[in-house]
Order: C-alpha cells, then sequence, then structure tokens
C-alpha cells in the first residue's frame, strides 16, 4: 500500500495495531498521529502515538474503534 492509499483511507487518529520492531513482537495498540508519507528510498511509513519517527505501513494495521 502506499503513503497515498493508506491517507485516502485512514484519517489522523485512525486507532491501529503497530509492530515498531518486528512482527513477531508484540503489537502495540494505538492511533495515527501524522499522514503517512515516503520516505527517500521509497518505503512508505506512518508516525503513531508513543512512537517517535516512522513505522513502515507493513507493521501497521488500522482497527475498528
Amino acid at each position: 500500500m502506499t503513503a497515498d492509499d493508506w491517507n485516502a483511507l485512514h484519517p489522523i487518529g485512525t486507532p491501529v495495531l503497530a509492530w515498531p520492531g518486528t512482527r513477531d513482537d508484540e503489537p502495540l495498540t494505538t492511533r495515527t498521529r501524522t499522514p503517512a508519507w515516503t520516505l527517500g528510498h521509497g518505503a512508505p511509513v506512518v508516525s503513531v502515538e508513543g512512537v517517535a519517527g516512522g513505522i513502515f505501513l507493513t507493521h501497521i494495521e488500522a482497527v475498528a474503534p
């Protein structure tokens, strides 16, 4: 999913499960705090509450509020 695709479906504040490290870790239940954007090397990321920086969209799942 691209950053634009994510942003079209998920506004800032969307509840998500986030895996800041690997998907083998326990997910963090949080909310997005920025729109998604694309890093210079092409990977789409989004910032979430409680984590500094961006998390790859492959490590984010939107959940029902």
